[in-house]
């Protein structure tokens, strides 16, 4: 899946298109999802161009990796989810159903989130 300027966090990124902030900092922007899928549902994303965790992984910088990291706690701390606990989630590929192609952390919380797979 190659980078598209024009999928839907980078029109965010470039103030196109408005979000419920959550967090920000040099490297990443935390925002409220507008379909969610549990009473918190943020989703944390790198100001880079990167299309997958394995491409953030291959070519991000140090400074990077690490203001992802601590932007996905500023959310858990900010939505009060350390204590009861929280998911994330991070699709890659057609597999995963990854849908934009920009890497997107979702942090999930706010009630108990049952089994993370169902088996078939």
């Amino acid at each position: 899946m190659a980078y598209d300027d024009n999928n839907i966090f980078a029109r965010i990124l470039r103030g196109e298109i408005p979000c419920k902030k959550v967090h920000e900092d040099a490297h990443t922007l935390a925002f409220e999802d507008i379909n969610p899928q549990a009473p918190v549902h943020v989703l944390v994303i790198p100001k880079g161009k990167y299309v997958s965790m394995t491409d953030f992984a291959e070519k991000a910088s140090d400074a990077e990796m690490g203001a992802l990291n601590r932007a996905v706690l500023k959310v858990v701390e900010a939505k009060e989810l350390k204590e009861p606990g929280y998911r994330i989630l991070a699709n890659a590929g057609a597999n995963a159903h990854q849908e934009v192609p920009h890497l997107h952390i979702h942090v999930f919380g706010g009630r108990a989130l049952g089994p993370m797979l169902v088996k078939k």
